[in-house]
């Protein structure tokens, strides 16, 4: 008997174009749109990248405009400053350049470019109405997949809690995956943005709303991940490994509109938006014990996770599960990510408010293949701690 699956919405990006020396077609593309002034959102650590891509927009008779925001997890000033900027030049096209942060804020400022809404009042999941201006998202990391996502997220630094936007309006037009663009990454960057690629194709896979197109990815996802981070990390100019880590990052970016991740994102944000600790790194710390705490009820889909890693199964599936749990801090420690909430600055007293701040995140948490309780986040935490 077939069981009537629920609707699935797939809205993906209208062009990705993936290669080498991209950046004169984005300008092409860009001048084709219309544009005339375009603004190129990216961060301080990698604002020389942006100059060759000024460079062919100027070429291609389009204004171009380098808006640098600050390193780190972007929070709700560096969207206003980008904002300002937007405004100042009368932008008429935004790319995000960078890692999700910087992607994240350029589809922010395309969607509210002169827009009646405000952020406050379009967080949350499809309350956004439009989106003001074309985009283009060029990614230079592996971890985010944002350049395919409907998702952008900044920090309230009032609430110290991420607060994220959901909705179909926030997918690029345009899309360009080049791996060379992501060989300058730091090791360390490269590791935790591969593990929270690897954290999104997990999540999506075992997931109450999980479907066999998105499976599909998900699994590919993490084979390509498992199999070539390490290499990624230890040799930074292996352009084969770096492909295949883009390649990944762009599933795990593709599970996200229609099914999203669950409880291991929402117990990560607490971490990111009260200590400041980078998002694939919380993610690493919290993953083998959300997926324990799921697997206790249901180890099915966590077997053929820890198939997909490359790790030896029994086709008993509470010891295959295990086994992914295994191959997942093995990986971890691996590419030298931490692995205890302690190595990071978290001690026990924080997780009575951590937990707290977990259960706002009802839009993940509901996704959970095992119903999470403020008592098991507090029990999570103190697994991981």
């Amino acid at each position: 008997m077939v069981t009537q699956r629920a609707r699935l919405d797939l809205v993906q990006v209208r062009t990705v174009r993936i290669g080498s020396d991209l950046m004169p077609q984005c300008a092409a593309d860009c001048a084709g749109a219309g544009a005339t002034n375009a603004l190129i959102v990216t961060s301080a650590a990698i604002a020389e990248m942006a100059a060759p891509l000024a460079e062919c927009l100027v070429r291609e008779g389009v204004n171009p405009t380098i808006f640098a925001g600050r390193d780190g997890e972007p929070t709700r000033a560096d969207f206003a400053d980008a904002m300002r900027a937007a405004e100042d030049n009368r932008a008429d096209f935004v790319i995000g350049l960078g890692g999700g942060s910087a992607m994240d804020v350029a589809k922010l400022v395309a969607a509210l470019f002169g827009s009646a809404q405000t952020f406050d009042e379009v967080v949350g999941l499809d309350i956004l109405r439009s989106r003001s201006l074309p985009l283009a998202c060029i990614p230079t990391t592996a971890g985010t997949g944002s350049e395919v996502t409907p998702i952008a997220i900044l920090e309230d630094e009032e609430a110290q809690l991420k607060k994220g936007v959901v909705s179909s309006h926030l997918v690029p037009d345009f899309a360009y995956l080049d791996a060379r663009l992501t060989v300058s990454m730091p090791r360390k960057v490269t590791a935790s943005t591969g593990i929270d690629a690897l954290t999104h194709c997990i999540e999506a896979y075992a997931n109450k709303v999980a479907h066999p197109v998105v499976d599909g990815w998900a699994l590919e996802g993490i084979r390509l991940i498992a199999a070539n981070l390490e290499t990624a990390c230890n040799e930074p100019d292996n352009l084969a490994a770096r492909e295949a880590m883009l390649m990944g990052s762009h599933f795990g970016g593709m599970c996200l509109g229609p099914v999203n991740t669950a409880a291991v994102h929402a117990l990560a944000y607490p971490l990111g938006g009260e200590f400041h600790v980078p998002h694939g790194v919380a993610n690493s710390l919290l993953l083998p014990h959300v997926i324990r705490f799921n697997a206790e009820t249901d180890p099915r889909r966590y077997a053929d996770v820890a198939h997909a890693m490359g790790a030896q199964c029994t086709g008993d599936l509470a010891i295959d599960a295990e086994a992914c749990i295994t191959e997942i801090e093995r990986l971890s420690a691996a590419v030298g990510i931490d692995r205890r909430l302690s190595d990071v600055g978290i001690s026990s007293n924080a997780i009575p408010g951590m937990a707290a701040a977990a259960m706002t995140v009802q839009r993940l948490l509901r996704n959970n293949p095992r119903e999470v309780s403020e008592e098991d986040a507090v029990r999570i935490y103190e697994a991981a701690l």
